[in-house]
């Protein structure tokens, strides 16, 4: 059985992202040489995101998220999303990245994928975002960037 990812719209940014050619380089390896080793998932969020983009990059970004299964924002999603907003883990002017979290953590995905350091793949939210989840009886997804993830760079 393929280990689940869930792709925050961050990764899917970095794909065509020139601005930092390292995370673009990591990202595009990871993308085609491995995604397929896991069960990938993404969502409307994403999708939503992706479509306030300008093009070129709009549509490409859109066709590399097409193939991808997504996952249901259902109202348990959203309430679990508000906790964490209630107590703080997130600011709600970031409910997007809630989101992202509290879907990984509803749908018991393995891996929630971003590059979103400042909100997501921070530690310090990371071990508060466990703390909570456990306590609330919800799966923790083990947040990783894509480099995590490359057998070797």
């Amino acid at each position: 059985m393929k280990l689940c990812l869930y792709i925050e719209t961050s990764v899917v940014g970095a794909y065509l992202d020139n601005g930092d050619p390292f995370r673009r380089d990591v990202t595009i390896r990871w993308w085609e040489h491995e995604l397929n080793e896991y069960q990938v998932y993404s969502s409307m969020l994403v999708q939503r995101e992706l479509e306030r983009i300008d093009e070129p990059h709009r549509s490409g970004y859109l066709n590399l998220i097409k193939p991808l299964e997504q996952l249901e924002i259902n109202e348990e999603v959203a309430i679990l999303a508000e906790g964490y907003i209630g107590r703080g883990i997130f600011h709600r002017k970031y409910m997007s990245d809630a989101i992202h979290v509290a879907l990984a953590a509803f749908h018991k995905i393995d891996y929630l994928v971003t590059w979103n350091f400042g909100h997501i793949a921070n530690v310090r939210k990371q071990a508060r975002l466990r703390m909570f989840n456990t306590a609330a009886g919800f799966f923790s997804p083990v947040i990783v960037t894509p480099e995590f993830l490359v057998h070797s760079l």
